[in-house]
């Protein structure tokens, strides 16, 4: 049923949403590490949109799902949605019901509610007792004659299940202490348990990674796979994300969407250099290109420490990647900012956090300021000593030397009222690099305490 012509060295991952929200940074990661270990190996990487949810499910949900891959770059080799292989989960569970592996239940939610309550408070552990099995014909016959719909449960063998996990090494689940899961809900709704294991099976998935929130579902789906006749493929099961304390993530971290974070001014490959080493034993590392990011991944990195997500680190690791860049990197995005000029995106990348700030910068040299007048004396010496030409950034030296000398004036002392003065703000870029945009008419009226 899989794809013969896969093979462990040309690995099959799939990243499965739903689209039901945004993608946030967790399940961004999961798809991530699914694309870079596909990348690693010659792989693909397939992208598979849940939607059996037909009431949550929305077009512009998996419209903005697509545009976020899009975004990082992450492009799929191929693509299927579950709404479309309704027939195919037919299949499988009429065969599973004929094998003797599938059964109807007709217990509410509330009923099994009560079960559970009743069980949890005699000591026992809340599992299914597979009551409906023992129903007879007529009981049958009288709920569907009270307009009970069946639900159906996949029927766990009494065995141990063992597998290598790629990153949490030997796992073994016996499956007496597991419900057998639902596989289909009353009112005809199929379940991820049973439609993912049948779209990997017949789409050749050959990997599974995904968070570590998926263990014991993993181990009821390996003898899901081996009763619809298909060895289970490799899984690997990832910490899932904390906030920089270790602590689970909190309802706004862990609901960061990555449209959030792009509209943020965050880079795409930012995010994939955090991301692809959070949970590893790998330094962080602010890569270039998605291609270095690739070229850099290791599933064997991967351990069960917990993956903590710093949204500062994600912003130190952006005003790293934006600081290196050169101009034609940028020019687009600069020329929607209407900043055009090379020199000075030179002049000012080192100080910035997002491209963006760019233009704040921009207008602070082209348009009126608020400007801060600390020390007038030392700005009207400046007015004096500003030599005579062309007002380039090299000026600056010889510039302050003269003031210094007319004024006594050093250091911060010297360099900050000059600063508060020429861009009315403590901290930014260096002045030199910034007088050529300014201009000597602008200078002469920011010194005098002009805007």
């Amino acid at each position: 049923m899989g794809d013969s012509n896969l093979t462990s060295s040309q690995p099959k991952v799939r990243f499965a949403p739903s689209p039901t929200g945004k993608l946030h940074v967790g399940n961004l990661r999961t798809a991530l590490v699914n694309f870079l270990y596909a990348k690693a190996h010659n792989g693909t990487f397939m992208l598979r949109i849940d939607d059996t949810d037909t009431e949550r499910s929305t077009p512009e949900y998996e419209a903005a799902i697509r545009a976020d891959l899009e975004w990082m770059g992450m492009a799929w080799d191929c693509e299927d949605r579950q709404s479309d292989r309704i027939g195919r989960y037919d299949e499988a569970l009429a065969h599973l019901i004929e094998t003797g592996r599938a059964y109807a239940c007709y217990e509410t939610a509330e009923e099994l509610g009560l079960k559970r309550k009743a069980q949890l408070n005699a000591g026992r552990p809340p599992v299914y007792d597979r009551a409906a099995l023992k129903l007879t014909a007529e009981q049958i016959a009288a709920y569907e004659a009270e307009g009970r719909k069946p639900h159906y449960r996949f029927r766990l063998n009494d065995a141990e299940v063992r597998w290598t996990d790629l990153v949490r090494g030997d796992v073994a689940y016996h499956m007496s202490s597991l419900s057998d899961p639902v596989i289909i809900r009353e009112d005809g709704r199929y379940i991820y348990t049973l439609a993912s294991v049948v779209d990997d099976i017949d789409h050749g998935i050959t990997t599974i990674l995904r968070g570590e929130d998926h263990v014991t579902n993993s181990a009821a789906q390996i003898q899901l796979f081996e009763a619809l006749g298909a060895q289970a493929p490799q899984m690997g099961h990832l910490a899932l994300l904390a906030g920089a304390d270790g602590e689970g993530l909190s309802k706004r971290l862990g609901s960061l969407s990555i449209e959030e974070l792009r509209t943020n001014g965050m880079r795409a490959v930012a995010i994939a250099s955090l991301l692809s080493r959070i949970g590893t034993s790998q330094p962080i590392t602010a890569f270039a290109s998605l291609a270095e990011v690739i070229d850099g991944f290791d599933i064997a990195h991967y351990g069960r420490a917990t993956a903590k997500f710093d949204p500062s680190e994600l912003a130190m690791i952006n005003a790293k990647i934006i600081q290196s860049l050169d101009f034609a990197d940028v020019a687009d995005e600069l020329s929607d900012l209407a900043v055009t000029d090379e020199a000075f995106w030179l002049a000012v990348r080192g100080n910035l956090e997002k491209v963006s700030e760019a233009a704040d910068w921009w207008a602070v040299c082209h348009n009126d300021i608020e400007t801060i007048i600390e020390d007038k004396a030392l700005c009207d010496a400046a007015i004096t000593a500003l030599p005579d030409g062309p007002i380039t950034s090299d000026i600056w030296k010889d510039w302050t030397k003269a003031i210094s000398a007319a004024t006594g004036a050093k250091g911060r002392g010297l360099f900050m009222p000059l600063r508060l003065a020429l861009t009315g703000r403590s901290a930014g870029p260096e002045v030199a690099g910034l007088l050529p945009f300014i201009g000597r008419e602008r200078i002469v009226k920011r010194l005098s305490g002009g805007a």
